[in-house]
């Protein structure tokens, strides 16, 4: 007899599950501050330092953590594997442009099940990085969609399209942050809004905007992060329910 796979969720109450969601965050936002603080050492020992805390975001790997955090849940939840790609053959066709690499994907039989992006941004500079993030993530999701619509991805069902985003939670990060209106008003919410509540609402605006099926925004210092703290500004915006979320999408593929 061929032995199965004990590859589903186990029965658990709801805030058994919450717990195993929150643990991991911890771990995966641990982690992020290790490796970040691991690749600046590096490169200083090296004696090639970026400007800035550049160092900081160009050696990659710091959102890994995340990525193994959605892959255990969607492999417990019955996906094979298999089907989970990261860090290879992560492409997926455009529209606008020949491919687009994602830091998570799940195909199964010819079928795109769920692509996730995982970005992040720390300080000095939060301005002209802020707006980069903004357009990056608007463009991604028209460009996949558009594709999905033309048959790119062949007869896929709509897939869950997940975005994540770790801010540093700093003095530069909260304080309230003035706009320019030359000609027009912006839009209320923007007016005196720090760096964490713009990514907020920008978050928050990705999915009821239908760019992406959910979204997570949680912020996280430099120092108590090390010890995998973190917040969550908002609970629509929340690990657990993004989790949640993707969970329900993918118990469909089996």
């Amino acid at each position: 007899m061929t032995k199965k796979a004990n590859n589903k969720i186990p029965k658990m109450d709801d805030d058994e599950i919450t717990r195993l969601i929150s643990d991991a965050t911890r771990k995966a936002i641990a982690f992020y501050w290790q490796t970040r603080a691991a690749q600046r050492k590096k490169q200083e020992t090296g004696g090639k330092i970026d400007q800035g805390l550049r160092s900081a975001v160009t050696g990659g790997a710091q959102m890994d953590g995340f990525i193994d955090l959605f892959t255990e849940f969607v492999t417990h939840a019955g996906i094979p594997q298999t089907c989970v790609f990261r860090k290879r053959a992560v492409e997926l066709p455009g529209f606008f442009r020949p491919t687009k690499e994602w830091d998570m994907l799940v195909v199964r039989e010819h079928k795109l099940i769920a692509a996730i992006e995982a970005k992040s941004q720390v300080g000095p500079s939060f301005g002209n990085n802020f707006n980069n993030r903004v357009e990056e993530a608007i463009g991604s999701a028209l460009d996949l969609w558009t594709a999905f619509r033309e048959k790119a991805y062949l007869d896929s069902p709509q897939p869950f399209l997940g975005y994540v985003f770790l801010l540093e939670d700093c003095e530069a990060s909260n304080r309230p942050v003035g706009v320019q209106e030359p000609h027009f008003k912006v839009f209320p919410e923007f007016v005196n809004a720090s760096y964490v509540r713009r990514y907020e609402l920008f978050c928050r605006k990705l999915v009821l905007e239908r760019y992406y099926t959910a979204s997570v925004f949680i912020t996280s210092s430099s120092v108590n992060g090390l010890k995998g703290n973190y917040k969550t500004p908002s609970d629509d915006l929340s690990m657990e329910r993004f989790v949640k979320t993707l969970i329900a999408h993918v118990v469909a593929f089996r």
